[in-house]
């Protein structure tokens, strides 16, 4: 089972930018597409991006435009880069192959918290 560390989550204004990074303990590649995922209190966790081996990309269209997703195959990490954060952007950021996310009782990692506030 492949263990997912999120990590680069922080307090940023209205309009700042934030890279999160999420580590694989195993090869990515086998893994297939991966995305990210986030988490809003009160709210039910929802998709934001995922990323085919290939590169080809898709984003929610609450996100589009702002943020970016790729991944390195060889350090076997995927990559969120968030500029133009928003309050509504405030949640718990999450990472996991496209498939386990898909599961009825998929497993999640610890999550890595975005907090945008003034």
């Amino acid at each position: 089972q492949v263990q997912l560390v999120e990590s680069g989550g922080g307090l940023v204004q209205p309009g700042g930018s934030l890279r999160l990074s999420c580590a694989a303990s195993r090869s990515i590649f086998r893994l297939g597409v991966m995305g990210w995922y986030r988490q809003a209190p009160g709210k039910e966790r929802e998709l934001v991006a995922t990323i085919t081996n290939g590169g080809t990309t898709n984003y929610a269209d609450s996100v589009k435009g702002r943020f970016t997703i790729s991944r390195d195959n060889v350090k076997n990490t995927v990559y969120l880069q968030m500029n133009s954060l928003r309050p509504e952007d405030t949640a718990v950021y999450f990472c996991n192959p496209q498939f386990v996310a898909a599961l009825k009782q998929p497993n999640w990692g610890q999550g890595t918290q975005v907090t945008v506030s003034s």
